[in-house]
This record gives structure tokens, sequence and C-alpha cells, in this order.
């Protein structure tokens, strides 16, 4: 049986970030885990050495890999940092701190903006959203991709009705599925549908860096990430390893939500993301009968929720039977019924966030996945 001191002895091989001490008693080191026959951690490094340290990653990686038993290393580099905290530098020649943290971030090749969709609790309809504006911008004259980060409970297989398993095109880089015209990642392309992922933290930030970065993206203009609900290891793993163009923080009008949607603005503003803004999900219902519109979920919430933070607000979706309808089966309204009104209210949002974007920093960003 693999043990973690056993891939401490070997990892005792390579020096640590500053070039001598030996990695395990660097103070770098995350936990350790090992899982069928494959070995997860991270090394916590300056994110502005992130390039000179990726030899130091290797050979972590090789050194983690020749344990018998190992089958596969993956190895991320991390950071604590706090976003624009980097070396000092002449004043006038100083970058502000959205600057330098951009900086201090390596870029997905290809990709101009990443953009986040995100929310601080789950049921709020958010990777339905994510779905829908990628599509909506992509009406917009966008080239977009689609990466579902909810490791947990990866959505965009079923709303893009896409199956099969991604093709390796070099090395361990890997095709996306294609689905309406857009480029998707999931690691539910990997997993059967009802496994469960039963992953710690270091586990969670590897994929979601592998997916980053050992997929063919190609050129786009927006990459949109639908990431997990909350505040935890997958959205400062994105805040922190690539250079967000932004996040949209989708909720429904109640208070319950507004609460956890407070925290999701307050933690993309603590690791320096901007807020492209406030989306209100599931606004009114209205009844497919009689064409009443009832409040289910109260109304207004996040508008008034976003003028208190000083965030955009971006636009209401209602409640609504064609939308759950059309997103189970795998035909979101943005293209299924492309001249309705729950489409033009996603086109709104997504004119909205592409107005954003242009006035905002450019960013571009991707975990080490491998098919066996």
């Amino acid at each position: 049986m693999v043990t973690r001191e056993t891939i401490l002895e070997r990892l005792a091989s390579v020096a640590g970030p500053d070039g001598k001490t030996p990695l395990p008693q660097s103070g770098t080191l995350s936990e350790i885990v090992v899982q069928d026959g494959k070995v997860y951690f991270s090394i916590a490094i300056d994110p502005a050495r992130s390039m000179e340290l990726e030899a130091m990653r290797r050979a972590a990686e090789e050194a983690a890999a020749s344990v018998p038993g190992i089958a596969q290393a993956i190895v991320t580099l991390t950071s604590d940092r706090p976003a624009g905290s980097g070396p000092s530098a002449p004043a006038q020649r100083q970058p502000g701190p959205r600057a330098a943290a951009a900086q201090a971030k390596a870029a997905v090749a290809g990709v101009r903006h990443i953009i986040a969709v995100a929310s601080g609790k789950g049921g709020v309809g958010k990777s339905t959203t994510a779905c829908n504006l990628a599509l909506a911008l992509a009406r917009n004259g966008l080239s977009v991709g689609v990466l579902d980060a909810d490791i947990y409970g990866p959505s965009m297989p079923r709303l893009f009705a896409l199956k099969g398993r991604p093709q390796v095109v070099s090395g361990r880089t890997l095709k996306p599925l294609e689905g309406y015209g857009l480029k998707v990642m999931s690691i539910g392309f990997l997993v059967e549908e009802e496994a469960a992922m039963i992953w710690r933290g270091p586990m969670v930030m590897s994929a979601i860096q592998q997916m980053l970065r050992e997929v063919a993206w190609g050129d786009l203009d927006v990459l949109v990430v639908d990431m997990p609900p909350g505040t935890g290891d997958a959205q400062l793993t994105m805040a922190q390893a690539v250079p967000l163009a932004g996040a949209v923080i989708v909720s429904t009008p109640q208070d319950l939500a507004l609460i956890d949607a407070r925290r999701g603005v307050a933690m993309f503003r603590r690791v320096d993301v901007p807020i492209l803004g406030v989306v209100e999900n599931m606004s009114t219902f209205i009844c497919p009968h009689c064409g009443n519109a009832s409040d289910i979920f109260g109304h207004g919430g996040a508008r008034h929720e976003a003028e208190r933070l000083g965030v955009p607000f971006l636009g209401e979706v209602p409640l609504h039977m064609t939308i759950r309808e059309k997103s189970d089966a795998g035909l979101p309204v943005v293209v299924s019924e492309p001249d309705g009104p729950h489409a033009r209210a996603y086109l709104d949002i997504a004119r909205k966030i592409a107005a954003g974007l242009a006035d905002g920093a450019a960013g571009r960003a991707a975990p080490r996945i491998v098919i066996e």
C-alpha cells in the first residue's frame, strides 16, 4: 500500500521553491492525497514565479509517479498570497493591484476573456444561466467556450445534450466536445453520470487546472466557467490561477439566497476579481395557463442588493416551465426558442456582460485529466 511517507521520501530529491531546501521540508506542500493509484498535491509558490518553477513542478510529478503502485501524479502550483501584493517597484512604475495580479497569472493560450458564473449557494439555476448566457454571447458575435468547473455536480453534458469522451489531440491535451457551436469541457464527460465524485480539495484544484490548461480551446473571445456553488477551493483556484476578466453572480430574489450572493461578491472582491454584475434568476413565475405573474421567491431582491453593493444589475430571468423543460432536454431556450421572451432575457444580459468586458481589462485562462 502506498503511504504518504513513501511519497515524501521520493520528493526529498526535489528542491523546493528556494532551490535548496528539499520539498518535504520547504513548508510549501499541501496535503498529499492518494486514491486509485493516483497521487494529488499542490506546492505553494509566489505566483510571479509560476513559469520559473514549472520545472520544479514537473520534477515533483516525476518523483511521486516513480513510487511503486502510483500510476499517475498530479501536482499543481498554488498561492495563498493576496492578489496584487507582488514585489515592490518604483512608485511611478508600480501597476495597480488588479494589473499586478493579472501579470502574475498565466493566461490560457488563445482565450481572450475568462468569466466565472457563480452563486453563493446551489439551487438558484446557475448552470442553466451559464449555459444560456454562453449561447447568448455567441449570438452576439463572439467565439465562446464553456468550462464546467462544478466537479461535484457537472450539468453541462445534460444542458448541451453531449455524450462521449474527449479525444487526446497531443500528449495530454484534450479536444473539447462541441455543442450548438460552442466548445465544452466538463468532468462529466470523463465519469459516469451517476458516479459520486468523492474528491478532496487538492484533487478538485488539480482537475480544474487541468481542464483549463490541457484542453485545445483554440481562439476564444470568451470562456464561460460554470463554477460550483459556494466560496471554497474551486473558486480560489480559479481566482488565483488565471486572470479572470470578471464574475457574474446568480441569485434568486429571496433573502436566503441573497445572503449567500453577498458572500460570493465579497469573495471575488477579496481576490480582486471584477464583478460584472448580478442576475436575478427565477424572478417571477408566469402561469402557463392563465399568464398571471406570481412572485414565488419575491421580486427585485437581487436588483436592490446589486444597488446596495455598488455592482451592476444585469437583468431578470423568469421562473418558467419552458426554461426547465428545454434545459432538461438539452435544448437551451437561446437556441431552441431564439426569438422567444426567455431567450431575449438572456440576450439582454449577455449584451451587458460583453459591454462590461469591453470596458474592463482583458483576461485569459484552464487541470490535467488523463483518459485511461
